[in-house]
């Protein structure tokens, strides 16, 4: 009968969320969004094989997190706009409505996603299907129900979008990114204070050179990775209300006695973004850029650390820790690769280019407006997805190393002739001429013993004090402020 009909209707909106004017929806309401593929059919490793390692992001970043996130901007807005003196048909809503309102969001679920999901199924529009949502769910609440059309009020999309994306962004790089990043420096900080005067020969250009100490070698990237800490956190995600083409042009034509450039910078500085004055459209996304751009930075020292780590297991400075069971290679039995610094390094390859991508992409808009930003910003859950997966594989790796000092000691011992480099300074201070010449002459592309270098060292024209000097040096000795500034970091 007709009357179960309208009934049925009734009670599927309020269940559904769908709202006044939307029978249509209901009548065509599609099935429920499938769930998550299982691991192994997931199309994306972050979602298959590694979403335990990324499961943190998955709160600020997925679909559901989106949605809630400009669910959330969406009640800032009216309530905020409930709360204005000059906007005379709505008064500030009491504590009842208020935490009504807040609830929404604090037990925003999956199946709420859902619904929002298949309405956006009908009107092809994902923030107008928020606010449907938004309308039905509130609709039953008499004190709300009289500002239902303030929901979304004089915003174009981006309004919403814009701030959520902000929000998302900011929260995730406080909440998961920063302390990973936090937790790869106080690795190495330790390995720098442990091993600050453990002696290890240099390299350049693969040569043996200049003796260094190996907690030197991690300070230095300590002290790197604390900047790049810092870049990222330093960045101010910037954020906008202005409507259509960031003009406030429906809001004045409204409402012309407010003071709406004073209102939504209010109202965008109290989301923890700054207020950006002057926008097209969208917000320019300038901000985002300089934050992808710090996370690519940070990404480029720890591929560097990555690399030379790998190289130093290469030669033998650091054994790594074995774990039963596991498997080094499918035919020899031997191997125990750095797999851990050659994940790290892959995923920071892919990270950095969503992540340069993005940052050159984003602040480019045809005129006032087109949807290409839209379509990749929906990518930057994958882009530090995969800084995380980097992160975590290299703390993983940190934590397998042991170092070798019997190895690094025979390796110092087998290259006297990187002292060629003091001789030759001790010979300039007591004006020996061709001081470089004679050092070349005698190094340059050979193996030198001690003994050898004692030789040319009791024949120089020098003081006796500063023979002695010389005489008692050794690659190991060799390492000048080394120790005490790894001590320092």
């Amino acid at each position: 009968p007709a009357h179960n009909l309208q009934a049925r209707a009734s009670r599927a909106t309020r269940a559904r969320g769908t709202g006044p004017g939307m029978s249509l929806i209901i009548r065509r309401q599609r099935p429920a969004i499938r769930k998550m593929p299982s691991l192994l059919t997931a199309l994306s490793p972050l979602d298959g094989r590694y979403a335990k390692i990324v499961d943190a992001l998955r709160t600020h970043f997925s679909e559901q997190a989106l949605i809630r996130a400009r669910l959330k901007v969406e009640i800032a807005w009216l309530r905020a706009l409930a709360a204005e003196r000059g906007i005379r048909e709505l008064k500030p809503f009491s504590r009842h409505a208020a935490s009504a309102m807040q609830r929404l969001v604090a037990g925003f679920t999956e199946r709420d996603a859902e619904h929002i999901k298949n309405i956006e199924a009908q009107t092809n529009h994902d923030v107008k299907a928020i606010e449907y949502w938004l309308r039905g769910r509130l609709g039953d609440d008499a004190e709300i129900r009289r500002a239902l059309e303030l929901i979304h009020f004089a915003c174009t999309s981006e309004d919403i979008n814009n701030l959520a994306y902000g929000l998302m962004l900011s929260e995730a790089r406080d909440e998961v990114m920063l302390p990973r990043l936090a937790e790869l420096i106080a690795a190495l900080r330790s390995l720098a204070h442990r091993h600050a005067a453990l002696p290890m020969l240099s390299r350049t250009h693969g040569q043996p050179a200049s003796p260094t100490t190996l907690g030197k070698e991690m300070a230095n990237f300590v002290h790197r990775l604390r900047r790049a800490r810092d870049r990222i956190a330093g960045v101010r995600i910037l954020g906008k209300i202005n409507g259509a083409v960031g003009n406030y042009n429906a809001h004045v034509i409204a409402y012309p006695g407010v003071d709406w450039e004073r209102f939504c910078r209010r109202f965008v500085e109290r989301l923890g973004l700054e207020f950006n004055p002057y926008t097209i459209q969208i917000e320019p996304h300038d901000s985002f850029a300089e934050l992808f751009d710090a996370f690519a930075g940070a990404n480029t020292v720890l591929l560097d650390l990555d690399r030379d780590l790998w190289g130093y297991i290469s030669l033998g400075y650091f054994r790594q820790r074995m774990k039963a069971g596991e498997v080094g290679s499918s035919t020899m039995p031997h191997k125990v690769n750095p797999i851990d610094f050659e994940n790290s390094e892959g995923n920071l390859g892919v990270a950095n280019a969503l992540l340069r991508h993005l940052s050159d992409k984003l602040p480019v808009s045809r005129w006032q407006r087109d949807l290409s930003d839209s379509t990749a910003l929906r990518n930057a859950g994958s882009a530090l997805g995969h800084s995380l997966l980097a992160y975590v594989a290299c703390l993983r790796g940190l934590g397998k190393l042991e170092v070798d000092a019997v190895r690094l000691a025979e390796d110092l011992d087998a290259n006297w002739e990187v002292l060629a480099e003091p001789v030759q300074q001790v010979m300039r201070r007591y004006g020996v001429p061709e001081a470089y010449e004679k050092l070349k002459a005698l190094s340059r592309g050979k193996r030198l013993d001690r003994r050898q270098l004692a030789v040319f060292i009791r024949r120089l024209p020098i003081p006796e004090i500063a023979k002695k000097r010389l005489l008692a040096l050794t690659p190991a000795r060799y390492v000048g402020l080394a120790a005490a500034l790894a001590r320092r970091i």
